[in-house]
């Protein structure tokens, strides 16, 4: 179990200061170091001390998978929770994710966006084993003070995606990659090597839960939001500064004024779908606003189950699923072919 990150951050910056203080902050950091990979240095996570996000000179041309460290400075990871507010998003989710685990069997489970600590906290209090990643350090900070408030420790690894496996320990039942998390990597390359991380770190039936925003929608169509799926604080608004086929640069203006914007790379569902399948895994079951029958233009976001293995004989409650040679089935894919 880890130190949250400014803890971390905190201890070793007390190494200076009096004995009393130093062997405390010396103890601290020994800790962490046996029972966690969240390891922080004093010149590290320069979010944890940042409170404007940098861009550079041309805030379009940023597309980088390495930005969101700059983008989630810790004053807007302190402001998150506004946007996520939790109880209507725990209302709007329901059981689903808990249902999907329960259903397959699964109980040791990687967060790999673990953000605040929504999902985290929520499997852990249905009584899954979890262990929680993030690249953000500020993130990582705010979601163990989550899980405190909440009475729970929650066992924190900080990680980049492309690097999972060198900072991570055995295998897990079941990865998670939600919150349109995804779409922060910009290049291919990094996509597929993140997928292949995820594949590897799952035990042989293991299964990954990958969800995105339906920028299909948003790109045919125009963007709209109903604020029920996922960010569901209706005093933040949320909307795109900028949408082309290679950038979704959102903007998330606050009650009180604070402005914050995401680049993010626009993926589209099939994309998605085909990464998955080419990453290894042998069925991958699509869901839309967290149903199985969907209209593929009216769904907010798509939720990915991807299975490593496919067992002989499904449990009645697995839905059947896309596998690699057939699209995947919707209301209105249906409704097309005539049936």
């Amino acid at each position: 179990m880890g130190l949250d990150a400014v803890e971390m951050h905190q201890a070793l910056r007390e190494l200076g200061h009096s004995p009393r203080r130093r062997a405390s902050a010396a103890a601290r950091v020994e800790i962490q170091t046996k029972r966690s990979t969240l390891t922080l240095g004093p010149h590290d996570n320069a979010e944890l001390d940042a409170f404007e996000q940098n861009y550079g000179d041309n805030p379009l041309a940023d597309r980088d998978s390495d930005l969101y460290r700059r983008e989630f400075v810790k004053s807007f990871a302190e402001k998150w929770d506004e946007l996520i507010n939790w109880d209507a998003r725990t209302k709007s989710e329901g059981s689903f994710f808990v249902d999907v685990l329960r259903a397959r069997g699964k109980q040791s489970i990687l967060d790999t966006a673990t953000g605040t600590g929504f999902h985290s906290v929520r499997l852990t209090q249905a009584g899954f084993d979890v262990t929680s990643v993030d690249g953000s350090a500020a993130m990582l900070a705010k979601a163990f003070e989550n899980g405190r408030k909440r009475g729970l420790i929650l066992k924190t690894v900080q990680s980049d995606w492309r690097e999972l496996n060198r900072n991570i320990h055995g295998t897990y039942d079941a990865i998670i990659c939600l919150g349109n998390s995804f779409t922060h990597l910009h290049d291919e390359q990094g996509r597929r090597k993140t997928l292949a991380e995820f594949y590897a770190a799952l035990r042989h039936d293991g299964i990954l839960i990958l969800d995105q925003r339906n920028y299909d929608a948003m790109l045919d169509h125009g963007f709209t939001s109903t604020h029920k799926y996922y960010y569901c604080g209706d005093q933040v608004t949320a909307e795109p500064e900028h949408l082309d086929d290679g950038l979704a640069r959102f903007k998330y203006t606050f009650t009180d004024g604070c402005k914050y914007t995401l680049n993010m790379f626009p993926l589209r569902k099939n994309y998605v779908q085909r990464l998955l399948r080419e990453a290894g895994f042998e069925r991958v079951c699509t869901y839309g606003d967290f149903q199985k029958t969907y209209r593929e233009n009216e769904s907010e976001f798509f939720v990915h189950v991807a299975e490593k293995s496919v067992p002989i004989a499904l449990d009645a409650a697995v839905p059947d699923c896309l596998d690699r040679s057939r699209p995947c089935g919707t209301y209105e894919s249906v409704q097309t072919n005539g049936h």
